[in-house]
Formats: C-alpha cells, structure tokens, sequence
C-alpha cells in the first residue's frame, strides 16, 4: 500500500485519474465521521511538513455530511446547516498513515487546508531515574519500573525481538 497517494490539476502522470479515485472514495467516505478542519498558510520554504498543525482558534472539529467530489471541486455539509460547502483543487494529497487529506485550493494558492480522523491522543506519563526490575516469563521479558513519588509502575512485556531492538538501540 502506498504511503501518500497524490493527485494534481493537469498532471499527465498515468496513476493520476487511479490515484483521483482512490482519494474520491476515501473522500465519500468520511460522511457520518467526525473530522478536524485544519487551514494553514504555506510557509516561505514552500514546505507543508513545516507548519504547525496544533489546534488554532479557527480550527474546526465536526461530523460531516455527505462528501462527495463533483469535477475537480470537494462538497461537504455541516450537521444542522443547509448549505452545502465546497473546495475547488488544484492538488490533493492523501496521508494513509495519518489518514489525513491535504487540500490546495485553485483559488487560494498560499493555503493547505488539512482534514483528518482525529488523531489518538496519548497518555504520558514522566518518570526520571525509577527503580526498575527485569523478570522473564517465558521468551518474554517484563520490564518494570516504579516511581515512588507518584505511585505508579509500569509494566512493559517485551518479545525476544523487541529485546534485541532495545538493546541495539540502548547501544
């Protein structure tokens, strides 16, 4: 499976109308799901990787209703609103990892909108210098390790070759 599938106004490239559907149907898609609207302005380098995508002020998070993609123009609803919205493109660019669209829109050349599944949000937990203790069970290994300040203790089970992975990468 490809990682990003790409889509451009007027590019001869032969995987372009296969790549169009491809980004059409995960498109349609969407409707019933909720999604994050993310509109950004393009930075200076010209490098949409650059930019900030943490939640703004404008930034929106709603259900979507029945997105399709008519000619080269994205059309989607709001629930609750009558009208319907739309997007004409100049280049779409889908992430299958993050399971998020880039849309360059025709008329605004400086903008990337980016709409997406929301994203899974972590728990983090901090803990410096914990105690620690390994033990086996079976072929697997269990890393524990305790704060005591903060009463907590992790556990972590780790496969023979996720052992050896760590231990490459502790060097």
């Amino acid at each position: 499976m490809q990682v990003k599938t790409i889509w451009q106004y007027g590019s001869n490239s032969p995987e372009n109308a296969s790549n169009f559907a491809t980004i059409s149907q995960w498109w349609a898609a969407l409707n019933g799901k909720e999604i994050n609207w993310r509109q950004r302005l393009i930075p200076q380098t010209g490098e949409v990787k650059d930019l900030d995508w943490e939640p703004q002020r404008f930034d929106e998070v709603f259900v979507v209703a029945t997105p399709e993609i008519r000619g080269i123009t994205l059309y989607w609803r709001k629930p609750d609103a009558k009208d319907e919205r739309n997007v004409t493109a100049q280049k779409l660019e889908l992430d299958h990892l993050q399971q998020q669209l880039y849309i360059y829109p025709q008329t605004q050349g400086e903008v990337v909108i980016r709409v997406g599944l929301p994203q899974i949000v972590y728990q983090q937990v901090k803990i410096s210098n914990p105690q620690w203790v390994i033990t086996e069970t079976g072929a697997n290994r269990v890393i524990i390790l305790r704060d005591e300040s903060q009463r907590l203790e992790i556990q972590v089970t780790l496969a023979p070759e996720n052992l050896a992975q760590l231990r490459q990468q502790l060097g």
